[in-house]
């Protein structure tokens, strides 16, 4: 009896010290894996950065770049100018104050919400990170929530979302409406372009919709909505919205089938394992600031505001010359207008204003629009999309490298992605010295850039479209002309000039067996 006795000892402590060893075999990959920095390249593209002397870099490793933006920055720039004293009635302190676990995880209880509040040691730490690390940030955080979430709330209400999806927006952007991240993620939400325009926000260099709080914001529900209907699962929703549906599925593969996120947790990307941890910690502190000894900064932005539409082609300075309001005031309102210009003569286009200020425009209207039109709209391409049926025009221009620009800086100014501009100009890498000239095929939104400094050649769209074929086709000899393909071409996109044409009948008639085409490459293309 005794001998049976050892011996099962003696397995039961093999078998103890193997399930310690791979514990340590699996502590050592993940701490490998968080030590490992790289970039973050996910479908929401998000750029993440290790916190060297945080637990949570050991935990996870990564954290969003909007907790590593540059408060004083954010505090001088010009949409939170306006920012004043804070709460006199609010105690602030620099010191965090001590909190235990059970408190914690009992004030998370407390709060209402449809998605899971976890409380864990992983998600105290990134409540730590809020509350102690970074309190100045969460300061301008609370500011500006009381300019955005009242926009934020009714939309999701509208879609029938939770409301704590609001939180999300802080963990993405810290509420920054133009926050830009290293890799061209933007706005509230950080839309990549492509995604962007996918979920139907109109990106290009006059109009980023991505910036535009009421639109993104949609776009992002649409979004949540689309993920849910795969998932049906809040946590892995917010994953996907990180790291793709792609990544989510196969943690899920890697997992053995299992569906919860925690579960899932060691096998999600390095940055995507910090973020659902951070969206509560978000829930967390924008709901229990007070009992940090964190106050709000105030601001001055008006919460009572309202929108006029506007259908004819209108630059801010016809506004502000004849209304007695701040141009950052209007710009800090109208975030997705990046040249100052609205394009109404595309569209019918939003306008909002203080709501007192839209009295004065609706009085003074006709005499706004008529005010140094010749002057501030001269590069406005002289046609209606009423009567051409296009909102746009595709413009070739060149931009000289600033210091400290990379490629998603110009992506982002011009509306195109990082990736085009190294296709149309050879380049192997994003990044590009001062001084240096790109070209660049920029959908400018109505308005060209003949004047911009940034511009060294003749746009193209200075000459009719008639005029501007020429140039690249020779005379058309029995039913056909002759085209040379420019860089940045596409089938589709030479198919577009002339009428009745279509991409397949552009690879037919030449004999293509695929859609590939080069620079200088000679086409023929059939026309009446």
């Amino acid at each position: 009896m005794k001998k049976r006795f050892c011996i099962l000892f003696c397995f039961c402590c093999l078998a103890a010290f193997i399930h310690a060893q791979e514990e340590v075999t699996t502590e050592e990959n993940l701490l490998e894996e968080v030590l490992n920095i790289e970039e973050a390249t996910s479908d929401q593209e998000q750029q993440y950065s290790v916190l060297s002397s945080d637990s949570l870099a050991f935990d996870i490793g990564y954290i969003p770049e909007s907790l590593d933006a540059n408060v004083d920055s954010l505090l001088r720039s010009w949409h939170v100018q306006y920012f004043a004293k804070v709460e006199e009635h609010c105690h602030d302190d620099e010191k965090n104050i001590f909190t235990p676990d059970s408190i914690y995880r009992l004030r998370l209880e407390s709060l209402y919400h449809i998605i899971p509040m976890t409380y864990n040691k992983t998600v105290r730490d990134c409540i730590n990170l809020y509350a102690e690390k970074r309190r100045g940030l969460v300061r301008y955080i609370l500011g500006m929530a009381d300019v955005y979430f009242p926009i934020i709330e009714p939309i999701l209400d509208e879609h029938d979302m939770p409301d704590e999806l609001k939180y999300l927006a802080v963990v993405e952007s810290a509420l920054n409406p133009v926050a830009l991240s290293r890799v061209g993620a933007c706005g509230l939400w950080q839309f990549m372009l492509p995604t962007g325009k996918i979920y139907g926000l109109e990106i290009n260099s006059l109009v980023d919709e991505r910036r535009d709080p009421v639109k993104a914001t949609h776009a992002a529900c649409r979004y949540f909505k689309d993920m849910y209907n795969i998932y049906g699962d809040w946590n892995l929703v917010l994953a996907s919205y990180n790291c793709g549906p792609g990544n989510v599925n196969k943690a899920i593969r890697r997992a053995g089938g299992k569906t919860d996120f925690w579960d899932i947790f060691p096998y999600l990307p390095r940055e995507t394992r910090s973020y659902v941890p951070l969206f509560i910690a978000a829930n967390y502190i924008m709901n229990y600031y007070c009992e940090h000894n964190l106050c709000p900064v105030q601001t001055n932005l008006p919460m009572a505001t309202d929108t006029i539409m506007v259908n004819k082609m209108l630059h801010f300075e016809q506004v502000t010359d004849l209304i007695d309001i701040d141009i950052e005031l209007v710009r800090a309102l109208n975030p997705q207008y990046k040249r100052d210009i609205i394009p109404g003569n595309n569209k019918p286009s939003v306008l909002k204003l203080p709501a007192f200020d839209t009295y004065s425009f609706v009085e003074q209207e006709d005499s706004i629009y008529a005010h140094r039109v010749d002057e501030l709209l001269a590069n406005c391409i002289p046609y209606n999309a009423i009567t051409t049926g296009q909102s746009s025009t595709r413009e070739r221009i060149t931009h000289v490298a600033k210091a400290g620009e990379n490629l998603y800086t110009i992506a982002d100014k011009y509306g195109v992605t990082a990736r085009e501009i190294r296709r149309w100009n050879g380049l192997g890498s994003n990044r590009v010295a001062k001084g240096k000239r790109v070209v660049l095929y920029v959908d400018n939104g109505g308005v060209a850039f003949a004047s911009a400094k940034t511009s060294t050649e003749k746009p193209a769209t200075q000459s009719t479209p008639q005029t501007a074929q020429a140039k690249t086709t020779e005379k058309a000899e029995n039913g056909y002309i002759t085209y040379v393909v420019q860089s940045g071409d596409s089938l589709y996109s030479i198919s577009k000039k002339y009428p009745g044409v279509t991409a397949t009948i552009l690879q037919q008639e030449n004999n293509l067996a695929n859609s590939k085409i080069r620079p200088g490459q000679k086409l023929r293309v059939p026309v009446s």
